[in-house]
């Protein structure tokens, strides 16, 4: 919370806000952000060993909960998406899909409220290792020249059009997908919760006011808790579009032209 001091005026949320403090000494790795990661690495695997550990035919609550997050991502993500070699990625697109979300949720979860991916910094690992297994696989599939020539020289196309069309297909294929993949989760996590901010920091000064800022500070507070619903929603977007695109890149690379 940002507080204010005597006879000050509202101070704006920023991207200052963003960069928390260590909680041990100055070591950057005891931040808020990195104890939530590892939070929600611990997080993830106790729910899902108790919701499969008397699993049985008629699934508990639970089980039927952990049931139903890998078969939307088995399914729906990897099997629909990638074809007839799905399974075997889809450990790796529901370890993503669950860290993802589970992580954007706790920018509203009450005294954590901090979306880890709101740090740049996570999105850019995930993306750099979304980037080398689809990569990986096209070089495993075809062979690193076949993969590389069909990336820089798009079958079915007039020779003269490579001038243009080989080097936006190298920069789309070696920078620009990871850099939208990171950049995507990164700018709607930073944005939604600068927004909250914006909104719960505002009526909180308003009530600090006269009596007719006292007044709007209700609406202020109201705008807040819709908009919180509105961000739970893309939080689960934006885990959802990263896997999804994780997947299309993978099917791609499969591919025998892409």
């Amino acid at each position: 919370m940002i507080r204010l001091a005597e006879g000050e005026g509202f101070k704006p949320p920023s991207a200052v806000d963003f960069n928390l403090p260590p909680i041990f000494g100055d070591n950057p790795f005891t931040t808020k952000p990195i104890f939530l990661v590892f939070f929600s690495v611990i997080l993830i695997s106790l729910f899902f060993i108790l919701a499969s550990r008397k699993a049985a035919i008629v699934p508990s609550k639970l089980q039927f909960a952990g049931e139903s997050v890998y078969s939307f991502v088995r399914n729906d993500l990897a099997k629909d998406v990638i074809g007839h070699e799905f399974m075997r990625f889809v450990p790796y697109l529901f370890t993503l899909f669950t860290f993802i979300l589970v992580n954007n949720i706790f920018g509203i979860v009450p005294m954590l409220q901090f979306p880890t991916m709101s740090r740049v910094s996570f999105p850019y690992v995930l993306a750099i290792i979304t980037f080398f297994v689809f990569h990986y696989v096209g070089v495993r599939k075809q062979g690193a020249f076949k993969y590389i020539k069909e990336i820089m020289f798009m079958p079915g196309v007039p020779k003269a059009a490579y001038i243009l069309i080989t080097p936006l297909e190298l920069l789309t294929f070696f920078l620009v997908r990871p850099l939208t993949l990171s950049l995507r989760l990164f700018a709607n996590m930073f944005a939604g919760h600068l927004l909250l901010l914006v909104f719960i920091l505002g009526g909180e000064h308003l009530l600090e006011g006269v009596i007719g800022l006292k007044l709007i500070s209700p609406f202020a507070f109201s705008i807040g808790i819709v908009l919180t619903f509105f961000e739970f929603m893309v939080q689960c977007l934006q885990a959802y579009i990263f896997t999804l695109l994780a997947a299309l890149y993978i099917a791609g690379a499969l591919a025998d032209e892409h």
